[in-house]
């Protein structure tokens, strides 16, 4: 296959849908920028899974699978859980399985864990092998568990944190998750054997070349995303600070 190829996977339909529904129960509850928000992040998605990065990241490079992994695992869902309004995100937070799972002491740690697990060497191979089986549910794990994290970093219910504590979390969450990007950079040898029959070596790289590029942007875009996000919440806690010490 063409490394610039797009491909077709159903999985394609699933922000499809995704955005359709909440067109229909959110779209006069949602402000614009919730609802371009929402939308982007389902167009992320689309993208991920039948442009050329797919390709990539299915035949040819660790590199593109470690950048789709990303966009499934942090940048759409903060987009979707940005563009869920408090309304409907009180009504999702009702129910008995999201108020727990979203507890930040549930959904951190299983954030980190799904992304170090489908990471090892022996599942992240297996996953590539069975395209129709491990690695849609490899790429359905990673969305849920982005979703449950960044609801504790953007909605209000079902557990409200405060902003310094957001700004915690957030914190946390890249001290937690970027010592994989480093190994992936810094690891002396190619760890991942699916890629060693691959066609062609896309661009040029080598299999470790591949692979440090992929860590190094996976540390890379983590350590802007973490930042902005952090520095955000950091600077609300000041401003409430602020205001507190003016009223008293």
């Amino acid at each position: 296959m063409d490394p610039g190829a797009w491909s077709w996977s159903p999985e394609a339909l699933v922000p499809l849908l995704l955005a359709a529904w909440y067109l229909v129960v959110a779209r006069r509850e949602a402000t614009r920028w919730r609802i371009l928000a929402f939308l982007g992040g389902c167009t992320m998605l689309v993208l991920a899974l039948v442009s050329p990065l797919d390709t990539l990241a299915r035949e040819y490079l660790v590199w593109g699978h470690l950048l789709q992994n990303v966009v499934l695992a942090e940048w759409a869902p903060l987009l979707l859980v940005l563009g869920v309004p408090p309304p409907l995100a009180a009504r999702l937070a009702a129910n008995g399985v999201v108020r727990a799972l979203t507890r930040p002491l549930v959904a951190l740690p299983l954030w980190v864990a799904t992304y170090a697990l489908w990471h090892v060497p022996a599942l992240y191979d297996a996953a590539l092998g069975h395209p129709q089986t491990l690695l849609p549910l490899e790429h359905a794990s990673y969305l849920a568990s982005g979703l449950l994290f960044w609801w504790c970093v953007w909605q209000d219910e079902p557990h409200a944190l405060s902003a310094v504590a957001r700004a915690g979390y957030v914190f946390a969450a890249f001290v937690l998750s970027a010592p994989l990007g480093l190994v992936l950079a810094l690891v002396p040898e190619p760890l991942y054997d699916f890629y060693a029959d691959a066609p062609e070596r896309v661009w040029g790289l080598s299999r470790l070349e591949d692979q440090q590029l992929g860590g190094m942007t996976m540390a890379g875009e983590q350590s802007l995303v973490f930042f902005v996000v952090f520095v955000f919440w950091f600077v609300r806690f000041l401003a409430e600070e602020e205001r507190r010490e003016e009223v008293a």
